[in-house]
């Protein structure tokens, strides 16, 4: 078997109808991995995934949840490991920033959402998924945010809590669930995707371009192949990793 291969595996990949998610699950399909596209509204875009990988050859299942229920979050993990008999691969993608608003005005309502969508989801689903995993000797992978690294600028500040406290549970599970599960997080950048076409005017896209050493902005497959990365054989003594993905517009 190729390293990089992952026939015979299972991913979930939370919030994958559309952007980074259906990106990544594409990538893993190409590497031989049957796939639970997740979506919680955007049925359309995963039914389309799943047609795109049954297309390549590949083994897919679109399935529905809201991932901020409890009782939904461990459903989907149920039924995923019920379809598939195993779970390899989470990735953990899921998230958003619900609306722009500085800390100083954020209404509670706002900074409550912001981390139900965006790291207790993310809880949730992998405290499901951990007997699973350890069974499998998986590999979790966490979509976190260059705001981590920068602050939420513009009216993402809650989004950025939320991802920050998705970064610090990234590193602790690395430490918790090793050497069973390995657990790392993608940092990406600007990536141009359905996200920014909501939340980012196209002057301020095009600030983040001149701003990039690269000159330009990422799109989803280049987060996709990291994530397949982190995902795959190639990866493993990689544990508790942060992996920047912005072309240089932000060097630690």
């Amino acid at each position: 078997m190729d390293a990089g291969s992952l026939s015979g595996q299972v991913a979930l990949v939370t919030g994958s109808g559309t952007g980074i998610g259906a990106a990544t699950a594409l990538a893993l399909a190409q590497r031989g991995a049957r796939v639970a596209v997740h979506y919680h509204q955007s049925a359309a875009g995963a039914q389309g995934v799943v047609r795109q990988i049954e297309q390549q050859g590949g083994r897919a299942l679109a399935v529905a949840a809201d991932l901020t229920d409890e009782s939904q979050a461990t459903n989907l993990v149920h039924r995923v490991v019920a379809h598939f008999d195993r779970l390899d691969i989470l990735v953990n993608n899921a998230g958003s920033p619900l609306e722009r608003s500085s800390l100083e005005h954020c209404p509670l309502d706002l900074w409550r959402r912001a981390f139900d969508v965006n790291v207790t989801s993310a809880f949730l689903v992998t405290r499901a998924a951990i007997p699973a995993l350890r069974a499998a000797r998986g590999r979790i992978i966490n979509n976190l945010s260059l705001s981590v690294q920068t602050g939420g600028a513009g009216g993402a500040g809650p989004y950025a809590a939320a991802k920050g406290a998705l970064q610090v549970m990234t590193r602790t599970l690395a430490r918790e669930l090793a050497p069973d599960v390995r657990v790392n997080a993608v940092m990406p950048g600007v990536i141009e995707t359905p996200h920014h076409e909501r939340f980012t005017t196209p002057e301020r896209m095009a600030e983040y371009r001149q701003q990039t050493p690269l000159g330009r902005n990422g799109n989803a497959d280049e987060v996709a192949q990291a994530i397949a990365f982190l995902a795959s054989p190639d990866s493993g003594f990689v544990n508790g990793a942060l992996l920047d993905i912005n072309g240089g517009r932000f060097l630690r």
